[in-house]
């Protein structure tokens, strides 16, 4: 099965999109025996680079033990101008030149193969192009799809960045409640349907932008079942999808919450691997349910290598790909040569085929596991807390006064902290003078005083889905703000520090010091 006709979706602006008439030259720069004066591009011979050598983890390194690394756990590698004479899979000479503006074959395939076999569409005609991450992707997939004025559907706490793209052009969200396995279907349905009734002459809502894994900043993931029926909903009132999920890889065991005298303490040994097991335990995606095309998947290599790559891929129908090519052949041109160059003989370093690059995101997923535990342990250490379905209840250390709640997450690398103010004395007394918006007022002061404890974290109201204009607090609300913690970039004492810092402010903002 190929992917249906989606070009109703396309912006005015994509759809009269054409080829740029010196990138359709390209083509012909490659034929035997062509002598090319047509393009304006700089002699090879006159880059000043001649040579990149790297040294890399092998794909089967136990990260805990970088500390002592040995010569044994490296491989090294050569990006050379003449490389491909010596076996390698780019040459630096064709890696810094104007590159195929969906990006270098080698390259290509391989996401190609790891598509295939990781993501599973469920339609044939998939295609693959690289791009400079997901922001990037992201960018051009607004100008595909997106006119000024439009509504777009989201999750009710999502990235900030994804909205300062499309909110100068007069777009407003449309946010989604969520439970703690992501978007609820039932209220996009209803959403969807009332649609005309509760917004008379304003055009429907033709995108859904989701992070379905590790969600940023929640930190849920949705199950395959919960796709299942946001798809087919997407399906009946033609919605495309947009499947951001950086976090896709970074997917957890259920977090079981320790006593104080038991937690997890030491650091578990080196886990072993198995290929098939590794895959069947990631949840399915969105492509693998999608048999019409409806789907444009963003990944990227920040969360799995490192962002400074600036390398992403999206999965699409061939229609949003040719698209998102005429877009890219006069922005971005392609993806960064250096970044395909290196990226590309790293993955070809860890071969053969797939092997090594799945076991190194095995490693990864292992160790933000245990990056996610820390956290959640020092909460139990710090403050009263039980576990209660998804959620962990934490109380003040020693009390009954419920502080904060959270869900574990099972993917990513946040913990998103709901904060019940119901019984501070001081929120009271806001909400009782002539404050607008107590909550908003209260986590100004508190976040400040975090800070002043010497611990930044976010505030929750950074990621509240954008509406226009100010819109009165949902009253399911009331009494309530969040924080996202980011396990991701600490060590363990410093979790354990930031944590009890957290504590102190908490308890004595509650008078329970």
């Amino acid at each position: 099965m190929d992917a249906i006709d989606f070009s109703h979706h396309l912006s005015p602006i994509s759809a009269a999109r054409t080829p740029s008439p010196l990138k359709s030259l390209m083509k012909y720069m490659s034929m035997d025996g062509m002598i090319s004066l047509a393009g304006g591009l700089p002699h090879p011979s006159l880059f000043p680079f001649v040579n990149i050598e790297a040294e890399v983890y092998s794909p089967g390194v136990y990260l805990p033990s970088n500390t002592s690394e040995s010569d044994s756990e490296l491989l090294r590698f050569n990006v050379h101008r003449n490389g491909r004479a010596n076996g390698q899979v780019v040459d630096l000479a064709t890696g810094l030149q104007y590159a195929p503006t969906a990006g270098f074959p080698w390259l290509l395939q391989y996401v190609r193969d790891f598509v295939r076999v990781v993501y599973q569409p469920a339609y044939k005609n998939f295609d693959v192009l690289m791009n400079d991450g997901s922001t990037d992707g992201w960018s051009k997939v607004v100008n595909l799809l997106c006119e000024p004025g439009d509504y777009i559907l989201l999750e009710k706490y999502t990235f900030p960045s994804t909205q300062a793209n499309w909110i100068p052009m007069g777009c407003k969200g449309v946010p989604l409640e969520m439970d703690a396995h992501g978007i609820r279907a039932d209220v996009l349905e209803r959403t969807l349907r009332e649609w005309d009734n509760a917004h008379p002459g304003v055009k429907r809502p033709h995108i859904l932008y989701v992070i379905p894994t590790g969600q940023n900043p929640t930190g849920c993931t949705m199950p395959v079942a919960r796709k299942q029926e946001i798809y087919d909903i997407c399906v009946k009132y033609d919605v495309i999808i947009v499947e951001d999920d950086p976090y896709y890889i970074l997917q957890f065991d259920t977090y079981k919450l320790p006593s104080v005298a038991n937690g997890h303490t030491a650091p578990p040994p080196p886990p072993s691997y198995d290929e098939a097991a590794f895959l069947d335990s990631l949840v399915k995606t969105f492509l693998s349910i999608d048999v019409q095309g409806r789907v444009i998947r963003l990944d990227t290599f920040s969360k799995t290598m490192a962002p400074g790559n600036r390398l992403g891929f999206f999965t699409c129908s061939p229609l949003f790909a040719e698209r998102i090519l005429r877009a890219t052949e006069t922005s971005t041109q392609a993806a960064s040569g250096w970044s395909q160059s290196i990226v590309s003989e790293l993955l070809h370093a860890w071969g053969p085929g797939l092997g090594g690059y799945l076991r190194w995101l095995s490693g990864l997923q292992s160790q933000y596991v245990i990056r996610r535990n820390w956290m959640c342990d020092a909460f139990a250490k710090e403050f009263d807390a039980v576990q209660e379905g998804d959620e962990v209840i934490v109380y003040g250390k020693g009390t009954r006064v419920k502080l904060l709640s959270f869900v574990p997450p099972q993917a990513g690398m946040f913990l998103w902290v709901k904060v019940y103010l119901s019984e501070n004395k001081e929120y009271a007394g806001l909400f009782k003078s002539s404050s607008e918006d107590p909550e908003t007022a209260f986590e100004q002061k508190l976040w400040q005083d975090i800070i002043d404890a010497k611990l930044l974290i976010s505030p929750g109201r950074f990621y509240v889905a954008w509406e226009g204009e100010k819109k009165p607090r949902d009253a399911a609300e009331r009494d309530i703000v969040h924080f996202r913690l980011a396990f991701s970039m600490t060590t363990k004492e410093k979790v354990d520090l930031a944590i009890q810092r957290l504590a102190g402010v908490l308890h004595h903002a509650w008078g329970l010091a």
